[in-house]
């Protein structure tokens, strides 16, 4: 008895999804629907440019570590000059905790720029290690050949 109740259950719940003027030949299309699908384009907008920021806490000081594994372009949200002669600038970014997660930095310099092309990635010494997810305002400070000046200071 119970299989003739579901059996009526589940006719009523299929005719109440139907489409009545499904049958009438009329309005029946008479081939399926085409349909296509626009690619999909990552829209990226650029990253603000870094601002000299002299009074910016430094976070979590970060050593220049050229053996990160796994490093990816980090962009930096601001800049300290350092230093007596401004030849050091002192990048402030978000990362990893610096048990498990290292920066490095290289710096292109011209006339009228200074580019510092961050990246972060995990240290070598911490490939097999368990590590927290957590971030924090991280500080690489980096050598520049020259005094900054008044040259403009490019996160690339």
């Amino acid at each position: 008895m119970r299989i003739l109740a579901v059996a009526a259950l589940l006719s009523l719940a299929l005719a109440g999804c139907s489409d009545g003027d499904a049958s009438d030949p009329a309005t029946a299309p008479s081939s399926p629907a085409v349909t296509t699908q626009a690619p999909i384009v990552a829209v990226t907008s650029p990253a603000p440019p870094p601002v000299n920021d002299p009074d910016a806490e430094p976070g979590m000081v970060f050593t220049a570590d050229p053996t990160i594994v796994e490093a990816h372009p980090t962009p930096f949200e601001s800049y300290t000059v350092v230093g007596e002669t401004g030849d050091r600038v002192a990048v402030h970014f978000t990362a990893g905790a610096p048990e498990c997660y290292g920066a490095d930095a290289t710096v292109t310099e011209s006339a009228s720029s200074v580019t510092i092309a961050l990246r972060t990635g995990t240290r070598a010494d911490a490939v097999d290690r368990v590590c927290v997810m957590i971030a924090v305002q991280a500080t690489l400070e980096v050598q520049l050949a020259a005094p900054l000046g008044n040259r403009q200071v490019i996160s690339g």
